[in-house]
């Protein structure tokens, strides 16, 4: 389909096919690497009881994105069209999956992730600025934080684009500088420079057989790894999407595992696994063993970019979900629309970041954290059955007849669907987050229920 041609053959505005190879690889990229890598590494590392088992655990989460990577890349081929994702839901299991999914993404898991990525964002611009803001403040600068990008991102597909390209580069940079960091300075450190104060006394020691403790620290682990499903999200927009969404999802995974190795390595080598454990700062604690105060600012200021390359990757793939839901009648119809010049879902884009503005006014920081922590977890149940969807949907299209075939069919993704459901299963078992769980559930029945409600009288749509 050429830059104006509608996907489904009008004359109206549609999405344009802009997206380079780099762009869509960034957009993975940028969707996995969050905040997450700067702090989760802590809970892995306290989990798995040694630095040895915590970096296993690194190398099996690396290896099982590797397989949903192989699994997404030829999905994503199959369904080269805006909301990708959302089409292989609905045509492995039925439209009200697809349309629950949908709706609690919007409503709950990207609306929520938006406001508390621009909170983080602006909480941590202020560390560098050396300001304290009030909690008012925060909010006042989180909310217009995430209308600037918004528009950004309305404004056209090119400027959220290059957002996402810059803020991509400087994560990867400030990962990078942090290995060389440990590779230069660690060697000459002495186990009472790499250990700060506070671990010495809170030093945890393995308190489970090292499987479990491996399989428990894989739960945070795979949740850093997480989001690579996104640039299904923009399968509309991407020139060339049969070659272009395989390799970026197979290179941005790739790159994506290698980096986090590295500073996992880093971490542990400047802080020992006491400290890495014990840490709450991670990343700034570590590079202050060697650079002091003025490296936690720098790392301060690498979160924040960091953050906003987050928020930018929401605000610029969720949107499409919106639109291809609205294509096929199940939401209002100003939803399914493009602008006419600049050739981007700006009610979509508009309605999501509403959305993230409304969680925060209501809910505030506390409600918000809460509605993610169930909803989040949920959201890996759709996770899990997008891997499983390769499996179903080869009744229809046989794994010979597609697009692009990964090796390893049907192994890789069967393997991928259940490494991701014991994934899900252990953070239920948690009992820290099994309240906030229910909460998730709640809403996918919210959900259902207003899909029920909607088409209780109407023909359902033609999604040929």
């Amino acid at each position: 389909m050429s830059g104006g041609e509608s996907e489904h053959g009008s004359d109206e505005p549609a999405l344009r096919r802009e997206l380079s190879v780099f762009d869509a690889t960034a957009v993975v990229i940028g969707a996995i690497i969050g905040v997450g890598i700067f702090f989760t590494p802590s809970t892995v590392a306290g989990t798995a009881g040694s630095g040895g088992l915590a970096l296993t655990t690194w190398v099996i989460g690396g290896l099982i994105a590797m397989l949903g990577a192989m699994t997404f890349a030829e999905l994503g081929a199959l369904v080269p069209r805006a909301g990708g994702q959302y089409e292989l839901l609905r045509d492995a299991y039925g439209p009200a999956t697809g349309f629950v999914y949908v709706v609690c993404n919007a409503t709950a898991t990207q609306g929520g992730a938006i406001g508390i990525i621009a909170l983080v964002c602006v909480d941590n611009l202020a560390v560098v600025a050396g300001v304290d803001l009030s909690p008012a403040l925060a909010l006042i600068s989180a909310i217009a934080l995430t209308l600037v990008v918004a528009l950004a991102n309305a404004w056209g597909l090119r400027s959220g684009a290059r957002i996402q390209n810059l803020t991509v580069i400087a994560k990867l940079g400030t990962l990078v500088a942090i290995a060389l960091v440990a590779l230069i300075f660690a060697p000459g450190l002495s186990p009472a420079e790499a250990l700060p104060d506070a671990a010495a006394s809170q030093a945890p020691g393995p308190s489970l057989h090292p499987v479990a403790a491996v399989a428990a620290a894989l739960v945070p682990t795979l949740f850093t790894f997480g989001g690579w499903q996104q640039v299904l999200w923009m399968g509309g927009e991407v020139r060339e999407p049969e070659r272009t969404m395989p390799r970026s999802i197979l290179g941005g995974v790739l790159v994506v595992v290698v980096v986090y190795l590295a500073a996992n390595w880093a971490y542990l080598s400047l802080l020992d696994h006491a400290g890495v454990a014990s840490s709450e700062t991670l990343a700034a604690d570590a590079v202050a063993v060697i650079f002091g105060e003025p490296g936690r600012r720098a790392i301060a200021l690498a979160v924040a970019i960091s953050a906003l390359g987050v928020l930018n990757a929401q605000l610029l793939t969720g949107p499409r979900l919106l639109y291809a839901l609205a294509r096929d009648g199940q939401l209002l119809p100003i939803l399914g629309r493009v602008h006419a010049t600049r050739g981007t879902p700006v009610p979509a884009i508009a309605l999501l970041a509403g959305t993230a503005v409304a969680l925060l006014l209501v809910a505030g920081e506390e409600g918000v954290n809460f509605l993610l922590n169930g909803v989040v977890l949920v959201d890996g149940v759709f996770f899990v059955l997008t891997g499983f969807a390769s499996l179903v949907l080869a009744r229809t299209t046989p794994h010979a007849d597609r697009p692009v075939r990964m090796p390893g069919f049907p192994w890789v993704p069967a393997l991928f669907g259940l490494a991701e459901l014991g994934v899900v299963i252990g953070a239920w078992l948690n009992p820290d987050v099994r309240g906030a769980a229910f909460v998730g559930v709640a809403w996918i029945l919210g959900a259902l229920g207003l899909y029920l409600w909607r088409n209780r009288a109407r023909p359902q749509p033609n999604t040929d």
